[in-house]
């Protein structure tokens, strides 16, 4: 057996506050290989780069995500025995429940909703001199997704609820004031769920059979037993919280139809409606590729094993790049170009394109929420291109530090002037993006052989 590449760094947790993003790659260029070891809070960490590191990632024979996330991921943007934090039968028993809300008809649902949210706040918008794009976004997902979910917001909620959900996906990677801000929203948003929960459970509260709030509230582990109060507010924030996430993917979307105009005229000509938009799902797919959101996943070896003459030991740290694998030149032709055009004929597998995760949708750990946030991204894009005319001021900071995690637009992408066009009352996609369609299908059958193994009570 090979030693493992080592970087030479003594300790590199405060290397990875610096590098954020691209810690991993560029550790990968400099030693001149996809596998390295380090050292991360004292510990010995394997990091791991590529699709063939990805799939051995993925592999829940040789390792494992409980006990593997920082306790600081867990306490702001998971929360405590979360479905993230669970293996094996365990996790695809959990995640069943995520999968039953990925319907199509759930999924039209939503995007109805979403939909109906864009020209309500379309029209808010033609009233003030500008917006801030970041904040208005997150505030009309926080409606939707809630309304989805079965947990309706009143006018006067929007905002707290709008700005809890933001700071615990801000808390992921902040220290100091950051980090506490996004606990204690965890704090509240928990407290509120749960007394939504105890509602149902008790019969004080009627929702209908297929939303978020009646399954959690509903759903029962291996044994039999109701989640606990805590557990099941913890998975109904687990399907509020990340459609609110994707109001970074919008905003970014938002920038490159700024800084490409070529490819926003190209949106613009395209026929919209309820017709499939090849060229907006392309621009969709570019826009996760292109920009960052998730740096780098956390696992533990389960078993020893031997990999590429590599010697993995038991309960070894390992940490996959989602970052850098999505800008390497080995995969991705220019990758630092923003070319949509790129996924007209592409045809890669489930751990070269990892935005979100990678692996089996409805079995492994890939994100239940992927499809999602495809749909919501090439609606957005319908409306910034088709329903609305503004202007992006000049006076204003659009660059996003790599370094923070997770990073936007510095000044949130001000919009001024939003005037709606005719098109805002026209219908909106169905299902907006086909990619997520096409691979809602192909889990079909994955989904399926879940529901026949699973305990039924």
């Amino acid at each position: 057996m090979s030693d493992f590449p080592r970087d030479p760094a003594l300790d590199n947790t405060l290397a990875i506050m610096r590098d954020g993003y691209s810690f991993i790659w560029k550790r990968c260029q400099s030693l001149q290989s996809d596998v390295f070891t380090t050292r991360v809070m004292g510990l010995q960490t394997v990091c791991l780069h590529g699709p063939e590191a990805a799939a051995l990632f993925y592999d829940e024979s040789k390792l494992q995500r409980g006990h593997a996330l920082p306790r600081r991921v867990v306490t702001t943007l998971f929360g405590k025995h979360a479905v993230h934090t669970l293996d094996d039968a365990e996790h695809r028993h959990r995640k069943q429940a995520f999968m039953t809300l990925m319907t199509p008809e759930s999924l039209q649902d939503l995007m109805d909703i979403v939909a109906e949210e864009w020209r309500r706040a379309i029209r808010r918008w033609e009233q003030t001199e500008s917006v801030v794009l970041f904040e208005e976004v997150q505030k009309l997902l926080t409606i939707a997704s809630c309304t989805w979910a079965g947990v309706p917001l009143q006018p006067d909620e929007v905002a707290r609820r709008a700005r809890d959900l933001g700071q615990m996906v801000e808390a992921f990677g902040g220290v100091g004031p950051r980090l506490w801000k996004g606990k204690l929203a965890r704090m509240r948003s928990q407290y509120w769920l749960e007394k939504r929960i105890e509602e149902v459970r008790s019969g004080r509260r009627s929702v209908p059979v297929q939303s978020a709030l009646h399954i959690m509230a509903h759903h029962r582990d291996l044994r039999g037993n109701l989640l606990g109060l805590r557990t099941a507010a913890v998975e109904l924030l687990n399907v509020i919280r990340p459609t609110v996430a994707i109001s970074w993917y919008i905003t970014f979307a938002a920038l490159a139809l700024h800084e490409h105009p070529v490819a926003r005229k190209r949106m613009v000509q395209q026929p919209g409606g309820t017709g499939t938009d090849d060229y907006a799902d392309m621009f969709m797919q570019e826009v996760r590729r292109f920009y960052p959101f998730t740096p780098f996943l956390g696992a533990v070896v389960r078993a020893p094993f031997d990999w590429k003459g590599h010697r993995f030991s038991r309960g070894t740290p390992v940490l996959l790049d989602i970052y850098g694998a999505l800008h390497d030149p080995r995969l991705w032709d220019a990758p630092e170009q923003f070319r949509p055009e790129r996924f007209e004929r592409w045809s890669g597998s489930a751990f070269d394109f990892i935005p979100q995760g990678g692996g089996g949708r409805a079995t492994g750990h890939r994100c239940p929420g992927e499809w999602i946030t495809m749909h919501n991204v090439t609606l957005a894009l319908h409306f910034l291109t088709r329903c609305t005319t503004y202007e992006v001021p000049a006076a204003q900071d659009l660059s996003f530090d790599l370094a923070r995690m997770p990073t936007r637009p510095r000044s949130g992408l001000v919009l001024r002037r939003v005037r709606a066009t005719e098109a805002i009352d026209s219908p909106a996609p169905c299902l907006a993006s086909h990619s997520a369609e096409r691979d809602g299908a192909g889990a079909a059958e994955e989904v399926g052989r879940l529901n026949a193994s699973s305990v039924a009570y």
